[in-house]
């Protein structure tokens, strides 16, 4: 096999292509002929040692593929070879194949692309969980999504609007704010040309946002977060921008507001009933059409160096997929 391998902390430019050989699947793991895998902004943290979570070196980089399962594992029973499946961790996506734990590996319907797969599950998987779960969002209530033109945003308007919310979705250039109004985002707002809180009491006659998707942090925190509806809830996904802010907690008192954090990844580990809920609620959305990947452009797996650029440049509108030949 081969595949891009992280042996230093410097970066995407750090990056080594090799070939090694092809592992074999234990008990409980499957290998997988990875075709698509998409590039996730946390691949990029991930590179630079600032993630969460640290593997230890040397590691291949990619938490989001699909492919089709070419070897099982003697203990896995729900899959077998020549399954289309997607598959999603913290590594290993960045290759020609990969060995994941069989419970991570979701068999894909018929008729789900598998450069879709690629673009699915980590990302309407945390936003599914962050709005139905975490939000408890409500028909017609109002969801302000930050970073909305990115690859979690344009999903978080898509399961926004599949359960009958509002959406103001919230970018940084007028054509991205535009591409938004595309995908069914019933307001936009140019958080570069725009004062934040003058047009979020503007676009709710004074109410303010009864849910907000921030997978941005940084300085558009604060004052979105002073203009949250009573009994709001700052959906805490991530931090795009570089900072981790740090809000007055009186803000939470005055407004009866809930700031509630989104850890998919440990989700999906602790609760893996409700993970298996959450997919088979979002497969039926995207087979009535409700929801579907916005891939930004794909790109060979051998040009993940300029992928990597495109998205480190902010230039990337939904998602990146790097594709094998």
């Amino acid at each position: 096999m081969q595949a891009w391998f992280c042996e230093t902390l410097t970066g995407p430019e750090g990056l080594v292509w090799k070939e090694v050989p092809t592992p074999q699947p234990g008990p409980d793991e499957v290998r997988i002929a990875i075709r698509a895998a998409s590039l996730n902004f946390p691949d990029i943290l991930i590179v630079q040692g600032k993630y969460q979570f640290k593997p230890p070196l040397p590691f291949v980089p990619g938490s989001e593929y699909s492919g089709v399962v070419e070897a099982l594992g003697e203990r896995v029973t729900h899959l077998k070879v020549g399954d289309a499946v997607a598959a999603m961790g913290s590594t290993g996506g960045f290759a020609t194949h990969a060995i994941a734990a069989a419970k991570a590996v979701l068999k894909l319907p018929q008729g789900f692309a598998l450069e879709d797969g690629a673009a699915f599950a980590l990302t309407y998987g945390t936003t599914h969980h962050a709005l139905v779960d975490r939000a408890a969002l409500k028909p017609g209530e109002r969801v302000l999504v930050l970073g909305a033109a990115g690859g979690v945003g344009t999903s978080a308007i898509q399961v926004a609007k599949a359960m009958g919310a509002k959406v103001i979705a919230a970018a940084s250039t007028d054509e991205k704010c535009a591409f938004c109004r595309g995908l069914g985002a019933d307001a936009t707002l140019n958080y570069a040309t725009r004062n934040v809180r003058d047009a979020l009491k503007e676009l709710t006659g004074g109410k303010g946002p009864d849910v907000v998707y921030d997978p941005v942090g940084g300085d558009l925190a604060e004052p979105v977060f002073r203009s949250i509806a009573w009994r709001g809830r700052y959906l805490v996904i991530g931090f795009a921008q570089g900072g981790i802010p740090a809000l007055p907690w009186n803000l939470a008192l005055l407004k009866g507001a809930s700031i509630v954090g989104v850890f998919w990844g440990d989700f999906v580990r602790r609760e893996p009933e409700a993970f298996a809920r959450d997919m088979q609620q979002l497969a039926q959305w995207y087979a009535e059409g409700k929801v579907r990947p916005v891939i930004d452009q794909t790109m060979a797996l051998s040009d993940l160096p300029a992928a990597y650029a495109r998205m480190g440049a902010r230039q990337v509108v939904g998602k990146l997929v790097l594709v094998q030949p």
